[in-house]
């Protein structure tokens, strides 16, 4: 079988791939997620002309000059409106928030007033009619569409949701991802481990991938090296109701590597297996019905390479968020061999330098070595057969952090 270029196995995955059925949660539930539905105002708000400031709700034709002289007639605290009507040389005591009194047309600031004593204010600086109010609608009305289809729910977006009386949002099901790691030799963190075996790590870098899409991960745990252990474990993920099964080792072409025979046995359409990438080649994807599949290399670094590449577009588009990688133009700040066939994914260092960016790759690029993908923030990507680069030459890198 061939190896697939990157930009077509991406292609091929993503294919299909659209925003997941809505579903209703509560308002207090639905940050970060994304709506399935536009939200319309069921209310108006303000619902009525409000005074914006601490004051005096008065006739601006009796403050168009100042001195002026009035009667306080009343007072109306926020929660709790003046019933009566303001008339001329009259004055209400008004709070931020409460109902303009009706009569009145502006607000004069209560810096500006000073009190008389015996239900007398004096009025020390003029105020223009609709001074210091909020019109009824200002901020939207009943009907007004306030946010589209596909919007994060940030917290701005989520106040004014409840602004306008909305208890529950319709949004997008988030994603559910089973993963499996297949091996004899794995352990989860904290074991005592024998003289053949070793940590299993990759269910967490690839949950956390997930996450940062705001999909949810359910980490199945560990198979044996036996087609019935994991054919176990993928009927379970498929109970389980995920959108995406992701199998961690076992993709290759060993004799352990059982993962191809499994999942086809269970009913999955192979769509590509072996792309022309480093670290990565043995990534495999199909569909076993609607349910996606990706069988992710065991090697760790390979193995968080394509979750970037491919896991985490895939998640953000069944989530119906968008999602770009960031690729940034930068220098290379030492020489680089010419590359083969195959697309690299070089881990490096990179920095600012006198305004530019400068990409320094680490020596060793071997797969397995996680503390180098840790202390990256960037990798080079280097097109199949590019030629010799000297350092200083430009290359494109695709950011991690």
């Amino acid at each position: 079988m061939a190896l697939l270029p990157v930009a077509e196995a991406l292609q091929r995955l993503l294919d299909g791939a659209t925003a997941l059925p809505g579903e209703s949660v509560p308002l207090a539930d639905a940050a970060g997620r994304v709506l399935a539905d536009p939200v319309v105002a069921l209310r108006t708000q303000p619902p009525f002309n409000a005074s914006a400031m601490d004051g005096y709700a008065v006739r601006a034709a009796d403050v168009a000059s100042a001195p002026a002289r009035l009667s306080v007639i009343g007072m109306a605290p926020a929660g709790r409106g003046f019933t009566g009507s303001v008339g001329k040389g009259e004055a209400v005591r008004i709070f931020t928030g409460a109902p303009l009194p009706e009569g009145a047309d502006t607000i004069v600031i209560q810096e500006n007033v000073r009190d008389l004593g015996g239900g007398g204010i004096e009025v020390t600086e003029p105020t223009a009619e609709g001074r210091n109010v909020r019109r009824r609608g200002l901020d939207f009305c009943e009907g007004d569409l306030l946010l589209e289809k596909g919007r994060q729910l940030d917290p701005a977006a989520l106040s004014l949701a409840a602004s306008a009386n909305h208890p529950s949002l319709n949004v997008v099901r988030q994603p559910l991802l089973a993963i499996i790691a297949t091996g004899d030799e794995l352990l989860p963190p904290g074991s005592a481990l024998g003289p053949d075996q070793i940590i299993s790590s990759n269910a967490y870098g690839v949950t956390a991938t997930a996450q940062s899409v705001g999909a949810r991960a359910l980490d199945l745990g560990i198979a044996a090296d036996r087609k019935d252990a994991i054919a176990a474990l993928v009927k379970k993920a498929v109970k389980a109701g995920a959108d995406v099964i992701v199998t961690l080792g076992g993709a290759s072409v060993g004799d352990h590597d059982l993962i191809h025979d499994v999942l086809t046995g269970e009913g999955m359409q192979l769509d590509f297996w072996k792309i022309a990438m480093r670290p990565g080649k043995p990534l495999m994807f199909g569909r076993l019905g609607d349910i996606r599949c990706i069988g992710l290399p065991g090697n760790p670094v390979a193995s968080l390479v394509c979750s970037q590449l491919f896991l985490k577009p895939l998640l953000a588009r069944l989530g119906g968020r968008s999602c770009r990688q960031e690729i940034r133009t930068a220098r290379l700040g030492v020489a680089m061999h010419a590359n083969d066939l195959r697309q690299d994914y070089v881990r490096a260092v990179v920095r600012e330098d006198a305004g530019a960016l400068i990409a320094t790759p680490f020596g060793i690029q071997d797969s397995s070595m996680l503390r180098l993908l840790a202390d990256a923030n960037g990798l080079i990507v280097r097109p199949p057969f590019a030629p010799a680069a000297e350092a200083g030459e430009e290359c494109s890198v695709l950011m991690l952090r």
